[in-house]
């Protein structure tokens, strides 16, 4: 990402929630072949992510583990967060120029490759995540062969972060005044409003409206 150090993340507690809120992440691996990208599911290794350590699991589907030469070198994994215009018709009188506010964060580490139990175990979790939610939730436990069957067709992975380049560029230049205009119009009605973002923006600017 861009060097830009006044708006650097360097709370391990914020990027393992933004981790968890924005699960659909982009794994970037640069291979012999060339740069290769896919986009997958991965959740936060609730027990081994403390203190500085983030720990994600998650799997690719076949043949992607060898597109990518998952466990031969360090990926990329792009995490990004709530995003969106700004308009400057939300800045004081004069102010022209636009921008894009957003939190990203890329996390670098080496894939370990999961045993077919532990994978099957990690395509369980997932599920029985997401399935949470809903109001008749369904698992993989339901039909244990015929899972276990679908799971041969992926791959887990276990990443623990070794790198991290962490950025959450929420208006912080602007004035309080300016910064409510934006958050006021982001959490309106009009063609750019974005609750999440203003959400963001309040951790950042207010941290008790967060």
């Amino acid at each position: 990402m861009r060097h830009t150090p006044h708006y650097l993340l360097l709370d391990h507690d914020e990027i393992r929630r933004l981790a968890r809120e924005n699960p659909w992440m982009t794994i970037v691996s640069h291979t012999a072949a060339g740069i290769v990208a896919s986009h997958y599911a991965f959740l936060l290794d609730e027990a081994a992510s403390t203190g500085d350590d983030i720990v994600l699991i998650g799997h690719v589907g076949r043949p992607d583990e060898k597109a990518h030469e998952l466990g031969d070198h360090e990926v990329l994994i792009i995490v990004q967060g709530a995003h969106g215009y700004i308009s400057p018709s939300w800045y004081a009188e004069g102010d022209i120029i636009p921008t894009w506010n957003h939190v990203t964060a890329h996390l670098y580490g080496t894939p370990e490759i999961l045993s077919d139990d532990e994978n099957l175990q990690a395509l369980s979790d997932l599920t029985d995540h997401f399935e949470q939610h809903v109001v008749n939730p369904r698992g993989l436990h339901l039909d244990p062969e015929y899972s276990r069957r679908v799971a041969r067709g992926t791959v887990g992975i276990r990443v623990v972060i070794t790198r991290v380049d962490a950025r959450a560029k929420l208006s912080q230049s602007k004035s309080p005044e300016v910064v409510a205009s934006i958050i006021g119009h982001l959490e309106g009605e009009g063609p750019y409003a974005h609750a999440a973002l203003a959400r963001e923006m309040r951790r950042v600017h207010d941290p008790r409206d967060s």
